[in-house]
């Protein structure tokens, strides 16, 4: 897709956007709603300075600090968040990245998972060198979480300790290793509408098979904490975008749908998304997984109806 059509696009009629990215959802994607859950299992002081993240060590936020879990704490997780309906779990640690002896504790609790659990096992780890993706993806690795967060041009507006280029071959190594992609970014920073435009097509050419798309949510003690909220009208505009430029990526909608979208959650599926994320976003709290689970129930059953 062309960058003109792209903007073009961006600017129809909010009805107009919302009924085209959901005729593509339905047509490229099917009914399916695909369910995530994470496990925050490395939590503490990071040294890169992402002003929206409570774990860099360059804020004040207040964060719980702890190592690595080990794999019985894993597994444990991975088999609750599969009792929760996820149909995916993943694994995410603080820092830059792990050494190779944490990747290798990271990929004994990959197989344990495999094998107790069933779930299919993402991985949110940082930056990666390709040998480490080839452990993972053989202990039974399905999918690598690495955002790029924003464009390139606002980047460095967010992070100034690695550049862009070191996101981009995080995610060219992992498709080396024959690992799916899961990359998306934060909605809400005080990127303009041409950021968000070429984060989209950014996603579109590096064939990322998942993007979440998380809206900001203002922590206390971060450089955003004070960072004005988007209404729910532009989140469902935003989703839509995304799923008319990216087509038959996944699109799930993750931190920030509560206080962001409101009562207009359900809606968010009409806008192109098909998934979420249930339990918690690490240092957030979400909703109940009984809640999501109804929402879930009944969008089925609207999408069945039509």
């Amino acid at each position: 897709m062309e960058l003109m059509q792209a903007e073009y696009i961006s600017s129809l009629p909010l009805e107009q956007l919302l009924a085209a990215a959901n005729e593509i959802r339905r047509e490229i994607l099917g009914n399916h709603i695909e369910i995530c859950g994470i496990v925050n299992a490395k939590s503490g002081r990071c040294g890169e300075d992402c002003k929206f993240c409570a774990q860099s060590a360059h804020y004040a936020a207040d964060v719980e600090e702890y190592p690595l879990l080990d794999k019985e704490e894993l597994v444990n997780a991975a088999r609750a968040a599969s009792e929760n309906g996820a149909d995916r779990f993943g694994i995410v640690t603080s820092g830059k990245g792990p050494g190779r002896e944490e990747i290798e504790k990271i990929a004994d609790s990959i197989r344990e998972i495999r094998k107790d659990a069933g779930i299919s096992v993402c991985a949110s780890l940082g930056v990666l060198d390709e040998r480490s993706f080839v452990i993972l993806r053989e202990a039974g690795l399905s999918r690598y979480h690495h955002n790029i967060e924003t464009s390139e041009s606002f980047y460095p507006q967010i992070v100034t300790t690695h550049d862009y280029g070191q996101r981009i071959n995080t995610i060219k190594n992992a498709k080396k290793a024959d690992i799916e992609v899961c990359s998306g970014g934060i909605i809400g920073m005080g990127e303009t509408w041409q950021d968000r435009i070429d984060m989209a097509l950014l996603l579109k050419e590096l064939e990322v098979e998942s993007v979440p798309l998380n809206f900001l949510v203002p922590i206390k003690g971060t450089p955003l904490e004070n960072a004005g909220s988007i209404t729910p009208l532009e989140a469902l505009r935003v989703i839509a975008l995304f799923r008319i430029i990216l087509k038959k990526a996944s699109i799930k909608i993750i931190a920030g749908r509560e206080s962001v979208l409101k009562d207009f959650q359900g809606l968010m599926y009409m806008a192109g998304a098909d998934g979420m994320m249930v339990g918690g976003y690490l240092t957030i709290a979400g909703r109940s997984v009984e809640e999501d689970r109804a929402l879930v129930e009944e969008i089925k059953k609207l999408w069945s109806e039509e």
